[in-house]
C-alpha cells in the first residue's frame, strides 16, 4: 500500500487526483469541494437544536462542540449537506436548513460577476468578471490624504494619475473626495463635489471607465453618478446617510459597502471585538441588508471588511487570515489594505514604503476569497495577484454555474442519512 498525503488546505488537490484517474470535471469538482472540511458556529440555538446536533454529530461523523445556546460543527461540506436539505433533516433542526443551504450553495459556487451601474455620463459599466483578481485604481483627490494627500488635487494630476493606474491594469478607478484617515474632519457636501464630479467627468470622457465615487453622502453620490459614476464605494457601509441606498437604487448604480465602527474621529475607541471576523461578518451583514432594504439588487453588491477602520494591526491580521468569513456571507469581497498601519507595524515601513507589503496582503486575500483589491500602486499588486492567481484553478467549464442556489446535489451520494 502506498500512502500519499494530499494539500489539505485547497480543493484542488482532490479534484486533480480524481481527474488523474478518469473523473469528469463537473463530478470530479463536486466531489472535490464536498470533500473540504468546514467549520460552522450557530448560536441562539435551542436545547432540543443542541441535543439533535450531538446526535447528529456522532451518526454522522462530524465533531460538535457546544454550550449554552450554541455549537461549533465541524464537517465536511458533504457530511453537512443534509442537514441543509428539508427531506433529510434530523428533527429538532428544521431552522438550520436554510441558512445553511445559502452557505453551502455560495461556498460551492461563488459570485462569478459583479454588476455595475451603466455611467450617466456614458463611463461604461456593465459587469466586472470575477474569475481573476480585479484591480480598483485609488484616485485621492484630496490635499489631506493618509498617503497622498494633495498630490493629486488638481484636476490634470488627478488624470494623469488615473491613466497610469489604468495602464497598470486597474478595471475600476475609484475617486475619494474626502479623507477617512483616523481624525480626519468632514468635508462639506459642496466642496467634496467640486472635487469629484470634474474628474469622474474627464475619466468618463476619455473612456477611463468605470469609475466609482468614494462616499459616505447621498448628495455627493447623487452628482457623481450624474457625472458617470458607475459604483458608490461607502465606508460607512450605507449608516452615515440613510438617502444612500435609495440613491444607489435609483441610479441603477453598483455599490461597495465597507465596514467601519463610527467616524474616521472615533473609529479607534470602537476596536473592541469578541471575535473579530465574525463580529465583521455580522455587521456587513447587516450593512448588506440597508442596501436590499434600500433597493439595491444582491448582483450589484460588494463587501470589504475595512482593514484599518476601527480595528488594530492585531486585528486586521487576524481578520485577513480569517476572512473565508466574511466570503461566507455570499457576496463578491474587495479589499483595501493598501498602505495602510497594520502593514507598517509589521514590516517598520513608513506609508510612502509599504506598496510590497500591500501586495502581498493582497495575494494573501486572493487565496482566502477575495476578488476585488483597491490600491494605490497597481503594478506591483498586478504581479502579486498575477502568481497568487496562477494557484488557483477556476471551476470548470463544464459545471453549471446557472442551477438553483440551493445545497449542491452533487453532493448526496456521499453523505450520511
Amino acid at each position: 500500500m502506498k500512502l500519499t498525503p494530499l494539500a489539505a488546505h485547497t480543493p484542488e488537490s482532490v479534484r486533480a487526483a480524481l481527474a488523474a484517474r478518469g473523473w469528469d470535471a463537473q463530478p470530479a469538482w463536486f466531489a472535490a469541494t464536498g470533500m473540504q472540511a468546514l467549520v460552522v458556529l450557530l448560536e441562539e440555538i435551542t436545547e432540543t437544536e443542541r441535543e439533535a446536533l450531538v446526535r447528529w454529530g456522532a451518526k454522522a461523523g462530524a465533531d460538535v462542540l457546544t454550550g449554552e445556546g450554541w455549537a461549533l460543527v465541524g464537517a465536511p461540506a458533504s457530511r453537512l449537506a443534509p442537514l441543509a436539505r428539508p427531506d433529510r433533516l434530523p428533527p429538532g433542526l428544521e431552522r438550520l436548513a436554510p441558512e445553511l443551504g445559502r452557505f453551502l450553495a455560495g461556498y460551492a459556487d461563488p459570485p462569478r460577476r459583479w454588476t455595475l451601474g451603466g455611467g450617466g455620463g456614458g463611463g461604461g459599466g456593465g459587469a466586472l468578471s470575477l474569475d481573476h483578481p480585479v484591480l480598483i485604481g485609488i484616485v485621492n483627490v484630496t490635499p489631506d490624504s493618509f498617503s497622498d494627500g494633495g498630490r493629486f488635487a488638481m484636476l490634470d494630476r488627478a488624470v494623469a494619475q488615473a491613466e497610469r493606474l489604468a495602464a497598470d491594469g486597474c478595471e475600476l478607478l475609484d475617486v475619494g473626495g474626502e479623507s477617512t484617515r483616523p481624525g480626519a474632519v468632514p468635508v462639506p457636501v459642496e466642496d467634496e463635489i467640486g472635487r469629484v464630479a470634474p474628474v469622474i467627468e474627464q475619466l468618463v470622457r476619455r473612456g477611463l471607465g468605470p469609475v466609482s465615487v468614494d462616499t459616505r453622502k447621498a448628495a455627493v453620490a447623487r452628482a457623481a453618478l450624474a457625472a458617470g459614476a458607475a459604483v458608490v464605494n461607502d465606508v460607512s457601509g450605507l449608516a452615515f446617510d440613510p438617502e444612500l441606498a435609495r440613491v444607489v437604487a435609483e441610479g441603477g448604480a453598483g455599490v461597495i459597502v465597507m465596514h467601519m465602527r463610527g467616524t474616521p474621529d472615533t473609529m479607534d475607541s470602537l476596536a473592541v471585538y469578541r471575535h473579530v471576523a465574525a463580529d465583521v461578518a455580522a455587521e456587513l451583514g447587516a450593512a448588506v441588508g440597508r442596501a436590499e432594504a434600500g433597493g439595491v439588487a444582491r448582483e450589484r453588491i460588494v463587501v470589504d471588511p475595512g482593514f484599518g477602520f476601527a480595528k488594530t494591526p492585531e486585528q486586521n491580521f487576524r481578520l485577513l487570515d480569517e476572512l473565508a468569513t466574511v466570503v461566507a456571507l455570499g457576496y463578491p469581497v474587495a479589499v483595501g489594505p493598501s498602505r495602510k498601519r497594520f502593514l507598517g507595524a509589521a514590516t517598520g515601513r513608513p506609508v510612502e514604503d509599504r506598496d510590497r507589503a500591500t501586495a502581498v496582503a493582497c495575494a494573501l486575500a486572493w487565496e482566502r476569497g477575495a476578488r476585488l483589491f483597491r490600491v494605490h500602486d497597481a503594478a506591483l499588486a498586478r504581479e502579486a495577484l498575477q502568481v497568487a492567481g496562477a494557484t488557483t484553478s477556476p471551476v470548470p467549464t463544464g459545471v453549471d454555474r446557472d442551477r438553483e442556489r440551493e445545497a449542491p446535489s452533487g453532493w448526496n451520494g456521499t453523505s450520511p442519512n
